[in-house]
């Protein structure tokens, strides 16, 4: 049985409830889920399970792992509460990291990413790029600036011909992505910029909310 994916009909669902289908130890499955799964470089969402904290998701299979062993039993109606402040963080960070990569494209021209992460703390991007790329962060924040000034919306949709890929989309901007995002720019808010080289021709760009 697969498990009904909630996060994506409505990311910013906080709570519901769902049906235990399968129990091993302290990971449990359930009919349907609000909980992400790390995934695209976006790490695993944290709440509750019926008061039980979840500490992971399990991309393979969405079993949720708990702190500890619970009580309820397969079949019972369980209550999932999300850590929203966690999950909006990350939702902000996932789509700054889409408009600092399109902003680099449009500065710079086409890098070759070569890694990325998004966590509550930091997104980051990886590039593989000769010289120092923080040379460029006054006009990659001066394309940026309007967009987190200004709502423009953000869209999320399916490819036709594969609903299994989901490609977010900015104005004429498309990405290919199945993490969590923001409806518009503006709920981004203010971000900085910070460089970090990690060897010859490998930058990277973190970026963080202020």
């Amino acid at each position: 049985m697969e498990t009904k994916l909630l996060f994506y009909e409505d990311p910013y669902l906080r709570e519901t409830k769902a049906k235990v289908v399968k129990i091993e130890d302290d990971v449990v499955w359930l009919d349907q889920t609000i909980f992400f799964a790390e995934s695209g470089g976006q790490e695993s969402d944290r709440g509750y399970i019926d008061n039980i904290q979840l500490i992971d998701v399990r991309p393979e299979d969405f079993g949720h792992i708990l702190s500890e062993k619970p009580s309820f039993g397969v079949g019972d109606e369980v209550n999932l509460v999300l850590d929203w402040d966690r999950r909006y963080r990350i939702m902000r960070l996932h789509s700054a990291a889409h408009l600092v990569s399109i902003a680099v494209e449009e500065v710079i021209g086409k890098l070759e990413l070569i890694g990325s992460h998004v966590s509550p703390e930091k997104s980051r991007l990886d590039y593989a790029f000769d010289g120092r790329i923080s040379d460029y962060f006054d006009a990659i924040m001066e394309f940026i600036r309007p967009y987190l000034e200004k709502p423009h919306e953000i869209v999320i949709y399916r490819k036709p011909e594969n609903p299994q890929i989901r490609v977010w989309k900015l104005d004429r901007w498309e990405l290919l992505c199945c993490g969590l995002h923001v409806s518009n720019t503006k709920e981004i808010g203010q971000i900085r910029l910070k460089r970090r080289n990690l060897g010859r021709g490998k930058e990277r760009i973190e970026i963080y909310l202020v």
